[in-house]
């Protein structure tokens, strides 16, 4: 846990109490934070689980925060400039108005001057867009990671990740199956990903596709890895399959070629930057309930044939 010291240094605090894609998206506008701030240190608010990959940015420090309901627990007043990068709603704004920072650094609301919150954005420019307003340069294609310290344990592997948070981004097992199986007889050597709650998923898809004559026990990682050594993994990959997660939004920040499957968010505010990827999607038909328990139907229009297509098209 970083510890909080305003003797030492002045004290910018960004609060974006949110899951790994939205660090991801966010890393452009923490450059610019940092690059406009070199005397501060910077306290970067998110949950504890995150530590790992917050420190493939770079000098960025990590203050573990639950999420928004209680306090930050940073004395009132230690604070010198407070950025909300969490969204713009009653909750963040009350967090960080609690701090009493000498600068504020958020969107326009009651009392506050900043750019009005706009839709349609993609994230990595809304962010860097609310910096450039505040007359702070920062550049939304400044996204990419250091490499993280240990090693992939399957360079050069084709990552198909099997795990959403929400049952709206999980595309159906058996097409991970089919996909794996197709791609293994191409000459692709495949990895299963997920956290430690989609073991089961990964075991099932891996259950299906030896049925079909391929055998990926060895690469079953889901539930095994931390977050460094997934980032690892997902540096060193030949091709990343994956819903709108965080192994699509590393997938992007290594510059790995990638098929990123989009359900209920719309894929031009939370899509991959320009670059060796391929969005699948079908907009007509999304229903936009990202919490929802079944997988939105614009998730469910993409086939098998549609990412095999794909992953021709990027030449992988």
């Amino acid at each position: 846990m970083d510890t909080v010291d305003s003797t030492e240094q002045p004290l910018l605090l960004a609060l974006r109490a949110l899951k790994l894609g939205d660090l991801l998206v966010a890393v452009p506008a923490l450059r610019g934070l940092r690059r406009a701030f070199p005397d501060h240190r910077i306290l970067y608010a998110a949950p504890a689980w995150i530590a790992e990959a917050l420190e493939l940015v770079g000098g960025i420090h990590h203050l573990p925060t639950p999420g928004l309901d209680d306090p930050l627990t940073v004395p009132r007043g230690a604070v010198d400039i407070a950025v909300n990068l969490h969204g713009n709603g009653a909750e963040s704004r009350l967090r960080i108005d609690e701090l009493q920072a000498r600068r504020v650094i958020a969107h326009e609301s009651p009392g506050l001057e900043g750019p009005p919150w706009s839709t349609g954005l993609p994230e990595r420019e809304r962010w860097t867009r609310l910096l450039n307003w505040h007359g702070i340069d920062a550049d939304p294609l400044d996204f990419r990671l250091q490499r993280p310290a240990v090693p992939s344990p399957s360079p050069g592997a084709t990552v198909i990740h099997v795990g959403a948070a929400y049952g709206s981004r999980l595309w159906p097992v058996e097409r991970f199956a089919d996909v794996a199986v197709q791609l293994a007889a191409a000459g692709h050597r495949i990895v299963l990903t997920g956290g430690t709650s989609e073991r089961g998923r990964a075991e099932e898809t891996a259950a299906l596709a030896k049925r079909k004559g391929a055998n990926l026990d060895d690469g079953l990682l889901a539930g095994r890895q931390g977050l460094a050594e997934f980032a690892a993994t997902i540096a060193e990959a030949r091709l990343v399959v994956s819903a709108d997660t965080g192994a699509a939004h590393l997938a992007s920040a290594y510059e790995r070629p990638s098929v990123v499957l989009f359900g209920p968010a719309p894929a031009e505010e939370w899509g991959p930057p320009p670059g060796p990827h391929v969005v699948l999607t079908a907009v007509e038909l999304r229903r936009g309930d990202v919490f929802s328990a079944d997988p939105d139907p614009a998730l469910l229009a993409v086939s098998v044939r549609d990412v095999l297509d794909a992953v021709e098209r990027l030449d992988c």
